[in-house]
């Protein structure tokens, strides 16, 4: 733009020259070695902006034929590294795809045609080549030397931090991306890898300070670096609980501030301050992230603050809970159990039957089955509630990487990731038998070893066996008679038909409860009327 700019003002300047010369006219008269020369001004001028020019294409020319041999060279060198940069990408994009034999072709190419001090990516192309075809030991030495070499140190680093992770050398890995991240605090992998590796080690202090130099060269965004940090500062609460409290307490407040829904440190918060008996600034802190999202272990917690407390009491705790966020499963089973150890059975059951409508669950069924236990002792409800549990999807537990822990933790135990549980249900261990049903002996194996057996004896035939032979002398044995008792009716009225539908209690065994009619309604001791027994002893 600024050339054409110049060679207009310039053509504008000829022309009002020209236009000038043309208004003024004159004559020129030049005598040169005894010869006069006459000419217009005009015609001079002209004649000289020609010399003019022709001088300076002579110029351009004589210095176009002098450079000439560097000219040639320049634009053959141009020509072959082109083709090496070419080389190079197709190298590069077959590695890529894992086209072996294309990338070691190129491979030699690029070689040829690019000097490597100038061109490092051609170290690379020789090590992605070199780990498609499987010689893993070349393409380390590769990376090392790209390590060495500030320009591609951070690429050499991934590389060699990659190939350790894939051998399992875990403290090779460790110093590779320690060594990345020290270099440059931007890299994301880097920075990343090292807070794993001492979040493992339970380096906390050494963690938060890298995850704090990550966060100044914004390498994650702020919400996954304040999640991130809230964990450590957790994890190190979670040290310090037992020796210090009162720094445990501090670290994960501060752990609540920069993540208000993460359970373990509202935990760890309300067990530090239930120590300093600090009860109502506990209860607090429990009630405020119960209200986000309620969690059996708050509840457990909030429940049982003060060691000193009556069932009753505890009662009264859980129904508070239960007006802070009601109509919630977990609320209900709260107060559930709660009612439940305060012997108030009817509102156990009452709960409890409106949490399983919500969500059912394994553990809400079970609670059906101890209440049921505790109140009625019906053997038959007890199995059908039993029942209902194996049927049921599985409780929420702290999970990570399929592995179930009964608490939470920092990390992974499987690969040493950094928040990696999360409260969710496990995955089922049990292959259905057809149309999603458990099989009986799966379903049986899976529950725990009391209940198990006590479905496995219910279900089992009863074999009668004879009794041992008596130690008593044949004189003294009692010889028992049995005489039926005459039938006066062959059809009973109507009336004992009506009180046979009933139990002992007084309760109609015809009226279903919550859920369905139960397979098996148990055991019944036979009425007295039903039999006459008439013992008679002979000697």
């Amino acid at each position: 733009m600024v050339r054409i700019l110049f060679f207009i003002l310039l053509v504008l300047a000829l022309g009002l020259g020209f236009a000038w010369l043309a208004d003024r006219p004159g004559e020129l008269s030049l005598i040169w070695q005894g010869q006069r020369v006459e000419m217009s001004l005009m015609r001079a001028a002209s004649m000289l902006i020609s010399l003019f020019a022709l001088v300076l294409i002579a110029i351009w020319l004589i210095r176009a034929i002098w450079h000439s041999p560097q000219t040639i060279a320049r634009y053959f060198r141009a020509r072959k590294r082109d083709r090496g940069y070419q080389a190079l990408s197709t190298g590069l994009i077959a590695a890529g795809a894992g086209d072996a034999v294309l990338a070691r072709k190129m491979t030699a190419r690029s070689r040829s045609l690019l000097r490597e001090d100038q061109e490092p990516l051609i170290h690379l192309l020789e090590a992605q080549t070199a780990l498609i075809e499987g010689r893993h030991e070349e393409a380390r030495r590769k990376f090392e030397r790209m390590a060495d070499d500030p320009e591609t140190r951070e690429l050499g680093l991934r590389g060699l931090y990659l190939e350790a992770k894939r051998l399992g050398a875990h403290e090779a890995a460790r110093q590779y991306a320690e060594r990345a991240a020290e270099k440059a605090p931007h890299l994301g992998w880097a920075t990343l890898a090292t807070l794993d590796h001492r979040s493992q080690a339970g380096q906390w202090d050494e963690a938060i300070r890298l995850l704090d130099q990550s966060r100044a060269a914004s390498v994650p965004d702020k919400k996954e670096a304040n999640r991130k940090k809230a964990v450590l500062l957790t994890a190190r609460a979670m040290g310090k609980l037992e020796t210090d409290p009162k720094s445990a307490r501090d670290d994960a407040l501060a752990a609540l501030k920069l993540d208000e829904r993460l359970v373990p440190a509202a935990l760890i918060a309300a067990k530090a301050l239930f120590r300093e008996d600090n009860l109502r600034k506990g209860a607090s802190i429990l009630e405020k992230i119960w209200k986000q999202e309620p969690h059996p272990e708050l509840a457990r917690l909030y429940v049982r603050a003060r060691g000193g407390d009556s069932a009753i009491d505890r009662l009264k705790r859980a129904k508070r809970l239960e007006s802070l966020r009601g109509n919630h499963p977990v609320s209900l089973a709260t107060v559930a159990e709660a009612a439940l150890e305060a012997r108030e059975f009817a509102l156990a059951r009452q709960k409890a039957e409106a949490a399983a409508r919500l969500a059912p669950s394994e553990s809400i069924y079970m609670l059906l089955a101890d209440i049921e236990e505790a109140d009625t002792g019906d053997e038959g409800r007890i199995r059908h509630w039993m029942a209902q549990a194996l049927r049921s999807p599985r409780d929420p537990a702290w999970t990570a990487d399929g592995v179930i822990s009964p608490f939470w933790l920092p990390v992974s135990p499987i690969t040493g990731r950094l928040d990696a549980f999360e409260w969710k249900a496990p995955p089922s261990q049990l292959q259905p038998a057809e149309e999603g049903q458990l099989g009986a002996e799966e379903a049986i194996r899976s529950l725990p070893p009391l209940a198990a057996a006590q479905i496995a004896a219910a279900e089992t035939p009863q074999i009668s066996r004879p009794e041992p032979a008596s130690t008593v002398p044949p004189d003294e044995q009692e010889v028992r008679i049995t005489v039926p008792e005459e039938k006066e009716d062959a059809s009973p009225p109507a009336e004992s038909k009506d009180a046979a539908g009933k139990d002992e209690a007084g309760k109609d065994e015809s009226t279903p409860f919550f859920g369905r009619r139960p397979d098996d309604p148990g055991v019944r001791e036979a009425a007295p009327a039903e039999k006459n027994e008439v013992a008679f002893r002979l000697f």
